[in-house]
């Protein structure tokens, strides 16, 4: 009995010895851009590295509230995609890691800027400009003039036909606020939003659902970025995208390591990884029409013309800085959110 016991003994310190050794190795990876996109990206890094990799897809504003939840005991390695202002907010407030890859020299000048800024805590992996898309059947069958400004979205006659996400989840909304900052100036942009807010039918949790809800005909009018605009347009819905004629906004999409990651050396192969021009040419496979930041990486004919868009001087420092970000949203919760419709 004794010998038998002791043989269980030895057998089960054997397996428990050899478990981290054989146990697979694994990312966990918390991803803010279109749903597929991240499922592909996490499928091809999987296939590419044999790493298991245990994907989350929330929007940017929401991944940034639960990584600062996390901040004592975190549980992601690599926070993929979404709108930069929160990467360098999240930078800012030391909820990241300074990573330089041996990729770097591969990638578009703004990219390396977005790095810089923050201290090497992120990157730019894509850039698209901000505007919005509307349904030419349901604006035509209500009889409403074709928008082609931000002003535009302000007349009476577009109430309940307006959709935007909010600007506290959503790192698209954010940028929308920001834009209309720096064109009208603080003053004329809250009074803008204002304005807007009339027109608004429902505030989203995700940036890219307004146009969504265009398309399936829930709504007229999505404010997003002009790529997710275009990725309907190209499903095959009736959507027609706008470059807004005072000018816009855009984003440089970025990723960043979280302070602290379990999984260090892992969510640094995956930095590299999805930096290459084999990853980032994953786009094209789901309609992701976004400037990819590899110089090297094809870019779809269909992606909106960066050169060609009125875009403005986007003052990524104080746009993206905790304290602005903060007193921007508060502001719009308490003067613009609050209002009736």
């Amino acid at each position: 009995m004794k010998h038998t016991f002791t043989m269980i003994s030895a057998g089960l310190f054997a397996a428990l010895m050899a478990g981290p050794a054989m146990a697979a190795e694994k990312l966990t990876y918390y991803c803010s851009a279109q749903e597929d996109w991240c499922q592909l990206m996490a499928n091809g890094f999987q296939d590419a590295s044999g790493i298991d990799v245990n994907m989350t897809r929330k929007s940017s504003g929401e991944t940034f509230a639960q990584i600062k939840a996390e901040a004592s005991n975190p549980k992601g390695d690599v926070w993929w995609g979404g709108t930069g202002d929160p990467h360098l907010q999240a930078a800012e407030e030391g909820l990241t890691e300074p990573y330089v890859s041996p990729m770097r020299e591969e990638l578009q000048d703004w990219s390396i800027s977005q790095a810089t800024s923050a201290g090497d805590k992120t990157i730019g992996i894509y850039s698209g400009a901000l505007g919005y898309g509307y349904n030419s059947e349901l604006l035509a069958k209500n009889n409403l003039p074709v928008p082609a400004c931000w002003k535009d979205l302000l007349k009476p006659e577009y109430k309940g036909h307006v959709q935007m996400a909010n600007p506290n989840s959503s790192g698209t909304a954010y940028t929308t606020l920001a834009t209309i900052v720096q064109l009208f100036g603080e003053e004329e942009g809250f009074e803008f939003m204002k304005g807007l807010h009339k027109n608004i039918n429902q505030y989203t949790k995700s940036g890219s659902a307004p146009i969504k809800a265009a398309a399936r005909g829930e709504s007229i009018i999505g404010i997003v970025f002009m790529h997710d605009a275009v990725a309907q347009a190209v499903a095959g819905f009736p959507i027609k995208v706008v470059a807004p004629c005072e000018g816009t906004g855009y984003e440089i999409g970025s990723m960043s390591i979280i302070k602290g990651a379990r999984n260090m050396e892992n969510a640094k192969k995956f930095y590299d990884w999805a930096l290459s021009k084999e990853a980032q040419a994953l786009a094209l496979q789901v309609n992701a029409f976004q400037v990819p930041s590899n110089k090297m990486a094809p870019t779809s004919d269909k992606a909106p013309d960066l050169a060609s868009i009125k875009l403005i001087d986007y003052d990524f420092g104080k746009y993206g800085s905790s304290d602005e970000r903060k007193r921007l949203l508060k502001k719009w919760d308490e003067e613009v959110s609050t209002l009736p419709q």
